[in-house]
């Protein structure tokens, strides 16, 4: 079952894409993050607020969220939760 990640202000994202969830404000993420731009792989779903993650997608995909790792983390695994019941 496909399900879905609120990743803030109504953008969402598929969870069984999601290859890793990381902080901007390394160097690394920042060159990876301009070379999505430039090949038009990224998706800015911050509203014009700032970027705190970036989630990297199976697909090749760089999403830019407003919101904090740790809390797409929390919402991600109330997923699993609600499997385990």
């Amino acid at each position: 079952m496909v399900r879905f990640v609120n990743i803030g202000y109504g953008n969402i994202v598929s969870s069984e894409r999601i290859v890793a969830i990381v902080s901007p404000d390394a160097a690394p993420v920042k060159r990876l993050v301009q070379e999505a731009k430039a090949a038009g792989t990224a998706v800015d779903a911050t509203c014009g607020r700032k970027t705190r993650a970036v989630i990297v997608c199976d697909s090749g995909h760089v999403v830019l969220s407003a919101l904090m790792p740790d809390t797409i983390l929390t919402r991600l695994n109330s997923f699993k939760d609600t499997e385990e019941e």
